[in-house]
């Protein structure tokens, strides 16, 4: 996942990912009307070392006062802004088989600022439909629809075959972004991030560990 834009990030990868997770024991923390929390409290929740909540932590500019711990909503804000959860990102999602269509209708994405506009697909059997509100438009329409567009987030859940294809689409109309859930290693510019969510893997692990 390594290039230019994530190389200016003063954070690892771990940190990064760790950081969801405290937020939301933080917004609990916020819905039961506490007003501050310690790294101690956070890490007990997640099964972590208090030392490496508070390194993440730092991450975010965030300072805690000793004994007594983080202002809660200073802290929801400073990790919102650091992850820029507190800024609108416009994605789409290109594939709406079940795994696309299961993406569009997850919740948590709005709630942390990424708004799917639109979607696209192969299918004329879902092209010119709705899935939960969102328009499914054409694979051939992609370029014309998104030129005038800037997209932030390309969600990616074609056929592996031709994800490369797609992926190149993607670029040529400005894509800096890509969440590639398909199988495919996929070949970018330098400038382009790609994020690779290989659900196989995960359930290599489950099925080799039981």
């Amino acid at each position: 996942m390594k290039n230019k834009k994530f190389s200016q990030i003063d954070a690892s990868v771990p940190t990064i990912r760790r950081l969801p997770s405290y937020l939301n024991v933080i917004r609990r923390a916020l819905n039961n009307n506490l007003k501050v929390i310690s790294g101690t409290v956070i890490a007990s929740e997640l099964e972590l070392e208090p030392i490496q909540v508070r390194k993440d932590l730092a991450v975010t500019g965030i300072v805690g006062k000793p004994r007594v711990g983080y202002d809660v909503k200073e802290l929801k804000n400073a990790i919102e802004s650091f992850l820029n959860w507190d800024k609108q990102h416009k994605a789409i999602v290109v594939g709406t088989g079940n795994l696309g269509t299961a993406l569009i209708g997850y919740p948590g994405f709005k709630q942390n600022g990424m708004n799917i506009v639109c979607a696209f697909d192969s299918s004329v059997d879902k092209i010119g439909k709705q899935i939960l509100g969102v328009e499914v438009y054409g694979l051939k329409d992609l370029k014309d629809k998104l030129k005038n567009e800037k997209i932030d987030i390309a969600i990616l859940t074609v056929p592996s075959e031709v994800a490369q294809q797609v992926t190149e689409l993607l670029i040529e109309t400005g894509v800096k972004s890509i969440w590639n859930f398909t199988n495919e290693k996929l070949k970018v510019p330098e400038d382009v991030l790609v994020l690779r969510e290989d659900l196989s893997s995960s359930y290599a692990v489950l099925s080799v560990c039981q």
